[in-house]
C-alpha cells in the first residue's frame, strides 16, 4: 500500500516533470502536493527509505527525478545559470515597473520565478497589483515600459494586473495554486502578504508553501523613486484620472473582443482586472500531469479531484 506522504512526494514530482524541472528535497518539501503539512525531515525520510520511490524515481547531483528522466538534470543547470542572469533583467524593469503611478506591488511569476528559463530571450512574466480604479491606466503605462524594454532587448511581459481590492483569485486549481506559491515579490510585499492572505486556499494544495521560496530582497524604492510616483498619481488622480481610465477600458476591450473567443481563454478583462491570457497554459499543464499520474498509476489529491 502506498503511503500518503509516499503519493504526496510523487505527485509533487510528477507535477515538476511537467516543466523537465528536477527537484532539491528543499523544493520537494515546499511545494508538497499533500493533505497536510509535512516536516522536511518526513519528507527526506521517506525519500531515503521508501522502496516505492525508489522504484520510481531517482537522484543525481541533489536533484530528484521520476527514473528515466536523469538527462533533466544537466538541463535544469544549464537552465539555472540562464536564469540567474535574465533574473538581473527582470530585477531592472521590476524596479521600473514598481514606479510607475499606482502599482503597488510587483511580482516575478512563471518560468523565471522557478529559475527555469529555457532561452535568453523568454519572456519575463509580472504581476502586478494596483489601487482600485487604476488598472487600466497602469496597464497602459506599464505596456509603454514594455515597448521601451523591447528596444534594449527584454522582452518583459506584465500579462496580469490586478486591483488591490480584488486579490482573491476565482479560479482555484493546482496549477493556478502553483502560480501564486511560486511568484516572488519585488515590490511591496505588505500588498504580497495581502494578497496571499486572500488566497488561503492555496494552503489545500500546497500545504507547505508558506510564502516565496526565493527569499530575493523585495526593491527599497529609492526617495527620487517615491516622487515621481506621487508626483504622477497627483496628475493622474481625481476626474481626469477617471476619464482616463475609463477610455483606456473602453478602448482595449474593443480591441480585444475577439481574443476573449479563443478556445480555452482564461483571459479576464473587467475594471478590477487585465488577465490577458488568451491562450492559457494552465490547460496543457493540467492534462500532461494527468497524463503521468496514470502512467504511473497515483491518484491526485481529493481536494485536486473535486476541484473544490
Amino acid at each position: 500500500m502506498t503511503t500518503p506522504l509516499e503519493a504526496a512526494i510523487l505527485r509533487t514530482i510528477l507535477y515538476a516533470d511537467v516543466f523537465q524541472f528536477p527537484l532539491t528535497v528543499e523544493e520537494i518539501h515546499h511545494y508538497l502536493m499533500a493533505e497536510q503539512t509535512v516536516s522536511l525531515e518526513q519528507v527526506r525520510t521517506c525519500l531515503e527509505q521508501s522502496a516505492f520511490l525508489r522504484q520510481r524515481l531517482e537522484t543525481a547531483e541533489g536533484y530528484t527525478v521520476c527514473r528515466g528522466r536523469i538527462e533533466t538534470v544537466a538541463l535544469r543547470k544549464s537552465r539555472d545559470e540562464l536564469s540567474a542572469h535574465l533574473w538581473n533583467t527582470g530585477e531592472m524593469w521590476g524596479r521600473w515597473l514598481a514606479r510607475l503611478p499606482f502599482v503597488r506591488m510587483v511580482a516575478m511569476t512563471g518560468a523565471l520565478a522557478m529559475r527555469n528559463a529555457a532561452h535568453a530571450g523568454d519572456d519575463i512574466d509580472y504581476l502586478l497589483v494596483t489601487a482600485a480604479g487604476r488598472v487600466w491606466l497602469a496597464r497602459g503605462l506599464a505596456v509603454v515600459l514594455v515597448r521601451i524594454a523591447r528596444v534594449s532587448g527584454a522582452h518583459i511581459c506584465p500579462n496580469f494586473v490586478l486591483a488591490e481590492t480584488a486579490l482573491a483569485q476565482g479560479r482555484r486549481d493546482v496549477f493556478i495554486a502553483h502560480e501564486v506559491a511560486q511568484m516572488v515579490p519585488l515590490y511591496g510585499v505588505d500588498v504580497y502578504e495581502r494578497f496571499r492572505e486572500a488566497n488561503t486556499w492555496v494552503k489545500a494544495y500546497l500545504p507547505n508553501a508558506e510564502g516565496s521560496f526565493r527569499q530575493d530582497t523585495a526593491y527599497p524604492m529609492g526617495w527620487a523613486g517615491r516622487l515621481a510616483k506621487r508626483l504622477g498619481e497627483f496628475m493622474l488622480g481625481g476626474r481626469r484620472g477617471d476619464w482616463l481610465e475609463n477610455w483606456e477600458q473602453r478602448r482595449k476591450l474593443r480591441r480585444f473582443a475577439a481574443d476573449l473567443q479563443t478556445p480555452r481563454s482564461a483571459a479576464k478583462l473587467d475594471h478590477t482586472q487585465v488577465k490577458g491570457h488568451f491562450q492559457d497554459h494552465g490547460y496543457r499543464v493540467l492534462e500532461a500531469y494527468a497524463a503521468r499520474l496514470r502512467q504511473h498509476q497515483v491518484e491526485d489529491a481529493p481536494l485536486a479531484k473535486t476541484g473544490d
